[in-house]
């Protein structure tokens, strides 16, 4: 079945065609107890189910957007406040009530039509919204224009509902930081455990559509920033190739290794956004090279579609900091097997555990310039127009900005010269040969593969405002460091709390991924909602 026959399919039945495994069952609060109608009713419903809905008559998107709202009032300013949603779009009625008439006039512009979609605090809107990176230093400053993915969103007719909470300045300030912290929108939960990680930086957003307060979402990644949070609340998360998604008008750390991703309950529903996202930005040089490599959905919705790839196995450095995420993917890559792949176990990447220091030295160079840039563009509307500004409204605001943890990367990045040092020059050829020609490259090219597998990273951790995250491993580095994409999808449980497994591909990749996540996804049919527990059960 190809991405039209998927789409046309559900637009003309009404019905959902994603690969959900969450039914039409109402999510049970922390007692146990449906939260009842009719904040519960859009349990289960795809992207795909809610276009339908619209296409016959059943739903508007301006009513769409009205549950959604109120299920954001129950469930993330009320009951268990998961604060994944740092404000929402006071104009979001209005739009969607003018993309309901064009619907009726001149049809619909795509899969995305009225779809209410939720948008991570570093992605700049112009409009009545706040652009903040979480801090209370950007709270009035109005950037000069839609960040691109913005208006990618708009001109393919989705809602932008909200933006969603997330680790302060994308977790670039502290070595000591809590996950999904921000002064701006406080502490956010994960909805499978209240006490547990969302992870981060995405953390909102992870939340947000854990908690299905929207259709879909989207994160931004520098190393790990979509995978984490997607993995950490089961959701499938896709960190594209840099490039694949234009970077003007996102708050940024790294132009070597930002981008902006879908997060999303299936992967279909993640490939559509992804396909709405991609695309020439005129403001950012990295996008010229996806011209020349097309993002082509066509086949990738197959269920046999790991039938005969060829899946290398990371092994080193990757499995071995978590028994009970190692045991979860020991299952996974029986499934894979039993799917018809061929494991290539171990496919081992070398030089693992030797970028974590050249890839901070790039990242401290490249923060200081490019927030710099960034920060000169808000002009009068801003209070802050440096790093060094930043650093000193945050001393000047320690009880609201840095009651637990402070700005050491902030601090370091500030020390740090022009992009013309030879030591930043240096660091970031380093990451570019291990990553890349001395990295992933020649494993994917010795064992003819298709795609790596590795656990996205352990079960999500307690929350700890006072010691910071306790992290124990993860295998986003490689992929975020060469620029690569890679993608998680949920592969279980442990003791309720979720577990995802990353595919790694090589430049371009993307549908490729797509296609093995898919086929992955609809063998294993895993995903649960979230229970919205106290803390984890670990009976």
């Amino acid at each position: 079945m190809t991405r039209r026959d998927l789409v046309g399919s559900a637009a003309a039945a009404g019905i959902g065609l994603a690969a959900t495994a969450w039914g039409g069952r109402a999510t049970p609060n922390a007692a146990g107890r449906p939260l009842g109608p009719p904040v519960s009713s859009l349990d289960g419903a795809s992207l795909l189910t809610l276009q339908g809905w619209m296409e016959d008559g059943r739903v508007t998107s301006k009513r769409l957007c009205e549950l959604y709202l109120q299920r954001i009032d129950a469930l993330d300013s009320g009951g268990p406040s998961l604060r994944s949603i740092i404000e929402v779009n006071p104009d979001a009625l209005v739009i969607a009530d003018r993309l309901d008439r064009e619907r009726k006039e001149k049809g619909i512009r795509g899969p995305l039509h009225g779809i209410p979609v939720v948008i991570k605090d570093n992605i700049a809107t112009a409009d009545r919204m706040q652009t903040t990176a979480g801090s209370l230093a950007l709270v009035g400053a109005r950037p000069p224009r839609d960040a691109h993915v913005a208006r990618r969103l708009r001109a393919a007719g989705a809602v932008i509902l909200g933006k969603t909470n997330l680790s302060e300045w994308a977790n670039f300030r502290s070595t000591q930081s809590s996950s999904g912290w921000s002064g701006r929108g406080g502490q956010c939960l994960n909805p499978y455990a209240l006490d547990r990680s969302p992870c981060g930086s995405s953390s909102g957003t992870g939340a947000a559509i854990a908690a299905n307060l929207a259709a879909v979402g989207v994160g931004t990644e520098t190393d790990g920033s979509i995978v984490c949070p997607s993995a950490a609340c089961s959701l499938v998360g896709i960190k594209p190739t840099v490039g694949r998604i234009g970077r003007s008008g996102i708050i940024p750390i790294s132009h070597t290794q930002d981008t902006a991703g879908p997060m999303a309950r299936s992967v279909d529903e993640a490939a559509l956004l992804l396909e709405a996202m991609a695309g020439l930005d005129p403001r950012d040089g990295a996008t010229k090279a996806a011209s020349t490599h097309p993002l082509d959905l066509g086949g990738a919705f197959e269920p046999r579609g790991l039938a005969g790839a060829r899946i290398g196995v990371a092994r080193k450095a990757f499995f071995g900091y978590s028994p009970e995420a190692d045991a979860v993917i020991e299952q996974s890559l029986q499934a894979m097997k039993e799917a018809g792949a061929v494991l290539v176990d171990p496919s081992d990447i070398p030089h693992t555990g030797e970028l974590d220091d050249p890839e901070l030295e790039v990242l401290l160079y490249e923060f200081k310039a490019d927030l710099n840039a960034y920060l000169a563009e808000l002009g009068p509307s801003a209070s802050v127009h440096t790093l060094a500004d930043l650093i000193s409204y945050n001393e000047k605001h320690r009880k609201q900005e840095m009651p637990y943890f402070g700005q050491e990367l902030f601090e370091e990045a500030e020390n740090k010269g022009p992009l013309t040092d030879k030591a930043y020059r240096d660091a970031l050829a380093l990451c570019r040969r291990l990553s890349r020609k001395e990295g992933l490259d020649p494993v994917f090219a010795k064992h003819r593969l298709d795609a790596i597998v590795a656990p996205t990273g352990s079960p999500p951790w307690t929350i700890d405002l006072i010691n910071g995250d306790h992290f124990l491993g993860a295998s986003s580095t490689p992929a975020a460091v060469s620029g690569y994409p890679s993608l998680t999808v949920p592969a279980g449980y442990s003791f309720g709390l979720p577990v995802g497994i990353t595919f790694i591909g090589k430049a371009w990749m993307e549908a490729k991924l797509i296609r093995l996540a898919f086929a992955f996804e609809q063998a294993t049919r895993v995903s649960k909602p979230p229970r919205f527990l106290p803390m984890a059960d670990l009976r």
